[in-house]
């Protein structure tokens, strides 16, 4: 059996960070199903293809909330923390081989930790998620579970945009949110996003 993983959320400055493996032998039947990088697929269709993954794979799903995370990268770095998510995953799977979409620069560098860590053959790709199936699989999972999250977030704190520092929306909310001295718990307070409009909001006043 292979397995294909990756995450969502690697960089947003709201929301936690998803991490999703997907173990098979049905690699070809991904293919016919249409599963393609998560980023290629409408958020409806990624519903769907969510669906018929976990019917015929074995799926397992991490999720790192902020306040979690804050305090890892307290010691580590975002690529660490994935590393170590990556790690788990393997060893819950216990696939003979695994697919990794590669976080760190250099992914021979990643594919011998893991290997290290888990005792399995890893092949550790930049865009592994365009390459291989079960790590498109990997990435639809972790897609939808972050964004079942955010929507979550957004019933309990307002409509805060994507939760991506890139978006207009997501950082006029943060602004706000600093500017009256009450950041929400959703928010990654590690983040340079964050201490930059900090900075900002303060020379404003």
């Amino acid at each position: 059996m292979k397995a294909g993983i990756d995450e969502a959320g690697k960089g947003c400055v709201i929301g936690p960070l998803v991490v999703a493996g997907v173990a098979s032998d049905e690699e070809e039947k991904l293919r016919e199903l249409g599963v393609k990088d998560s980023k290629k697929l409408s958020q409806n269709r990624r519903v769907e293809l969510a669906e018929e993954i976990r019917g015929m794979c074995k799926t397992e799903v991490l999720k790192i909330f902020p306040e979690k995370l804050d305090e890892k990268m307290a010691v580590k770095t975002i690529n660490e923390v994935l590393k170590e998510c990556y790690a788990e995953l393997i060893s819950r799977l216990k696939p003979e081989i695994a697919y990794v979409d590669s976080p760190d620069v250099i992914p021979e560098r990643l594919s011998a930790e893991l290997e290290k860590l888990t005792g399995v053959k890893v092949l550790a790709e930049h865009k592994a998620d365009e390459k291989y199936p079960l790590v498109a699989a990997a990435s639809i999972i972790a897609k939808v579970e972050r964004e079942n999250e955010i929507e979550k977030l957004k019933k309990q704190f307002g409509d805060f945009g994507s939760g991506y520092a890139s978006d207009p929306k997501t950082r006029e909310v943060l602004k706000n949110w600093i500017a009256s001295g009450k950041i929400p718990s959703c928010v990654r307070m590690r983040w340079k996003t964050v201490s930059n409009l900090k900075q900002r909001t303060l020379e404003e006043f």
